[in-house]
């Protein structure tokens, strides 16, 4: 497969309708790239499953993705960029990019008291993969991690100001606050979504790092050393495909974020060709 095609598009996949913040933040950093989005719909959420699940998973829409020609895979998943990124950059010719490297380092950059919070997951968090990565960059640094499985679902459900999901974010950063973390990594890319809220629930003197933004710098850095973005004169475009139909929460999503998505695609991951 050639990957010296600049117009061909950005590849990003999800769980669900949570890597849209990626794509909204590739938007703004990179105008000039299509992309082509696919939301595992069907098998969301991702982060109760094993390894081996979630590394299938991860090669299913990576192949969906070069299907569609993608010049490089965005994995706007933490749990799948824990879990299955390694397996996928084997497998495929093209560049796959996580969220998780960009995510630690911006963490480390933006501590003052080397004590950082990490939330995600049950499968981001147990996989240890942020504590890992800040760790590499700075020994010294504290690493406090609260899996959150609830969020998702509240997410999903589109309860992003919501006296329920409030409580639920209380209990998860109670901990945390305690443990006197000043800087917390939102550790899933549905997360950004409740960015207000988790703000609100942090308190103020904690800052927040969004793994959706650093990844999209991350990507912009990887076009450009690849030589393969596209030219800065046109206006790139925006596909989205779901492996189910949940185009109501898709819609949320999207004016939450200032998408405009068009006509919403079906895949399969039966019509799969793993390249």
């Amino acid at each position: 497969m050639q990957t010296d095609r600049p117009l061909d598009p950005i590849g990003v996949f999800d769980s669900g309708i949570g890597g849209l913040t990626v794509v909204a933040a590739l938007r703004e950093i990179l105008p000039s790239e299509n992309i082509f989005y696919i939301g595992d719909t069907a098998r969301v959420p991702y982060g109760g499953k094993s390894r081996r699940t979630v590394e299938r998973y991860g090669i299913e829409l990576g192949g969906l993705l070069l299907a569609e020609h993608a010049k490089i895979i965005v994995v706007a998943c933490n749990t799948a960029s824990a879990l299955a990124v390694p397996r996928m950059r084997d497998m495929f010719k093209v560049p796959v990019q996580g969220v998780v490297a960009p995510g630690a380092a911006a963490a480390v950059k933006s501590t003052r008291n080397k004590t950082i919070g990490v939330i995600g997951t049950r499968a981001t968090i147990a996989s240890g993969a942020y504590e890992h990565a800040i760790k590499a960059l700075d020994p010294e640094v504290r690493v406090v991690s609260a899996a959150c499985p609830l969020l998702v679902p509240l997410i999903e459900e589109g309860m992003f100001e919501d006296e329920v999901t409030d409580r639920m974010l209380a209990r998860y950063l109670d901990p945390l606050r305690s443990a006197g973390v000043d800087t917390l990594v939102l550790g899933c890319t549905h997360y950004p979504l409740l960015r207000t809220a988790i703000a609100r629930a942090a308190g103020p003197g904690v800052s927040l790092v969004d793994s959706a933004e650093n990844c999209a710098l991350a990507v912009r850095e990887l076009l450009a050393n690849s030589g393969i973005a596209a030219p800065p004169s046109r206006l790139g475009k925006l596909d989205v495909a779901l492996t189910d139909a949940t185009e109501g929460f898709l819609r949320t999503a999207a004016k939450a974020l200032d998408l405009e998505i068009g006509d919403v695609a079906l895949r399969s991951v039966q019509e799969v060709q793993k390249a």
